[in-house]
């Protein structure tokens, strides 16, 4: 098991700010899980705001006996709020740094300030490893 620190952005019928941790478990490199909480944080209908997301990933590469074409991985997912749901695909690079697109589909009639997050579901988040960041300040 690994720890990250995430960063990132998320358009989700709105801008956000994303920051949170995530756990990555793999066995070897062709597939790996990864299971993520955050915060995103923005402004809605000029009130700031800030919701809790949860997700799960799986990363998926197959190609044998090449280390550089081993470097992306497809990406599968979904994340969730208390305000939406978003399953999700798109590629990650190194397992750092990942581009996702999906659909969000909202809970209820739940809104955030007065407006409903659905549709169109973008993702841009840069994955920090935590032993990266301890030898960074040795």
């Amino acid at each position: 098991m690994h720890k990250m620190v995430t960063v990132g952005y998320t358009y989700q019928n709105q801008s956000f700010g994303e920051l949170g941790g995530k756990l990555l478990f793999l066995k070897n490199d062709d597939v790996i899980y990864r299971l993520g909480g955050s915060a995103l944080m923005g402004s809605t209908n000029s009130k700031f705001a800030i919701m809790p997301k949860l997700q799960a990933d799986v990363l998926l590469n197959f190609e044998k006996n090449v280390d550089f074409y081993h470097s992306y991985y497809l990406l599968l997912g979904a994340e969730g709020t208390n305000k939406y749901i978003a399953p999700k695909i798109g590629v990650t690079l190194f397992g750092l740094l990942d581009l996702t697109g999906g659909y969000a589909f909202p809970i209820g009639d739940a809104r955030l300030n007065g407006k409903e997050l659905k549709g169109l579901n973008v993702n841009l988040t840069l994955n920090i490893p935590t032993v990266f960041i301890h030898d960074m300040f040795k």
